[in-house]
């Protein structure tokens, strides 16, 4: 089969799966680089594409993102990639894979998370359409961590480190990576306390050791930092569940105060200027992370 019959099953496939949920799909069209078909709801519509050429097959999504119907056939379109998980990786039959959010931005919080995997916990949460959070929309982070909170309330500790905490523990740390490793080595610990697993799995950030506490002296640890961690389905479902928890807060914070932009660009320097001169340096320290040369501008 070559890559454009492939392309084909699949996006018959993925339409045959969102008419078995009682959605409206038109008929399916074949373009030059791609098959296509649009799905609607009441209210909205969404065009679903996919591509085929050199780089292989890809399925993209067009229309309101945001929408009901948009993340409710996202997970569903998904769950056929996330079952085609790397077969070549040597991953554990049980771990806690760990990863944070927010290490980069100006403003907003520093979050954390652990979530403890075995065999069942990693079949379901690639049904739910876990993988790597930066494959991901924020409308797609939202749904899927939605679903892990409710089936996996258990699987996962978060160290949330909003600014006013983590402006304080800095201040001690003084060293982006030494309050990573404590951040890491926390959340991991409280899951060793309910799981008694020997592998660790952390999305490398330093090549400095974790500094985990083990109660258990039978269960020795087995620490793997890599890159690109979230290749690991353990490692995706902390990264998503520490990327909508880090959302929220921007979601509050547009609500109760500013629409504070994330990350580290030109806009959010022109935002701490803006907002540093209209507020006091206390509230500036309440949204901001203020060893960042962005901040240190302006105070």
């Amino acid at each position: 089969m070559n890559i454009k019959e492939t392309a084909k099953e699949k996006t018959i496939s993925t339409r045959n799966q969102l008419i078995e949920v009682g959605l409206t799909c038109s008929n399916l069209e074949e373009k030059q680089y791609n098959f296509e078909f649009v799905t609607q709801s009441d209210r909205d519509k969404i065009k679903v594409q996919v591509y085929f050429g050199k780089k292989g097959v890809k399925t993209i999504l067009q229309g309101n993102n945001t929408s009901i119907l948009y993340t409710e056939i996202y997970p569903i379109i998904f769950e056929q990639a996330a079952l085609n998980l790397p077969t070549d990786l040597d991953e554990p039959k049980e771990y806690i894979g760990s990863d944070e959010s927010g290490k980069g931005d100006v403003f907003g919080p520093l979050i954390t998370t652990a979530f403890y995997v075995d065999e069942k916990a990693k079949l379901r949460l690639s049904q739910l359409g876990v993988c790597d959070s930066k494959q991901l929309n924020e409308a797609q982070i939202t749904s899927i961590a939605k679903k892990i909170r409710e089936e996996f309330s258990q699987n996962f500790e978060t160290i949330p480190l909003f600014p006013e905490k983590y402006n304080e523990l800095y201040g001690k740390f003084n060293n982006l990576n030494a309050l990573l490793i404590w951040t890491h080595s926390k959340a991991i610990s409280n899951l060793l306390e309910k799981y008694k697993c020997k592998n660790i799995i952390v999305d490398k950030f330093s090549n400095r050791a974790l500094n985990i506490t083990n109660n258990n002296s039978d269960n020795k640890l087995e620490i793997l930092q890599l890159t690109n961690g979230e290749r690991y389905i353990g490692v995706a479902a902390a990264s998503i569940i520490a990327r909508d928890t880090f959302n929220r807060w921007f979601i509050k914070m547009k609500k109760d105060v500013f629409d504070f932009p994330k990350g580290a660009s030109k806009n959010v320097e022109e935002t701490v200027k803006f907002f540093s001169k209209k507020h006091s340096f206390e509230e500036l320290k309440a949204v901001s992370k203020i060893h960042f040369k962005t901040v240190q501008k302006f105070i």
